[in-house]
């Protein structure tokens, strides 16, 4: 990474793995086979449907059915994916000033997978909340 140029999508996969393999084992084992994917932004339409009109103001996307929803009767499911969006990271690691980028991009990694395991947003701020 140039210390003079922005991350690039590249340098954030990097991150987003990195946070992945140092979860435990146990955890990514239960989360089973989710896809990353490193977009600048979200799209127009992922944005309606999450009932954004600011691509900044959606740093993180989990897509597809969490495990709650599962059924082996599924023919075939849509593969769990987790989406992280550069700009919108990148806006937020600047705003805050005293976050770790890498810390960042960890944080809404594990913030998208908790979606992943059927944790709502209230969810992960209560148990954010009693960690603390």
């Amino acid at each position: 990474m140039n210390a003079l140029l922005p991350p690039s999508l590249d340098d954030l996969e990097r991150m987003a793995h990195a946070a992945w393999a140092a979860l435990p084992a146990e955890f990514r084992t239960l989360a089973g086979d989710v896809i990353f994917r490193i977009e600048d932004f979200a799209d127009e339409q992922t944005l309606a449907e999450v009932g954004l009109e600011d691509p900044l103001d959606l740093t993180g996307l989990y897509s597809g059915p969490d495990l709650t929803e599962r059924s082996i009767m599924d023919p075939s499911p849509h593969a769990p994916m987790v989406f992280l969006y550069r700009h919108a990271i990148l806006f937020e690691w600047i705003s805050h000033g005293d976050v770790p980028l890498a810390e960042l991009v960890s944080h809404v990694l594990v913030h998208e997978i908790g979606h992943h395991f059927g944790l709502s947003d209230d969810d992960m701020d209560t148990l954010l909340d009693e960690a603390d």
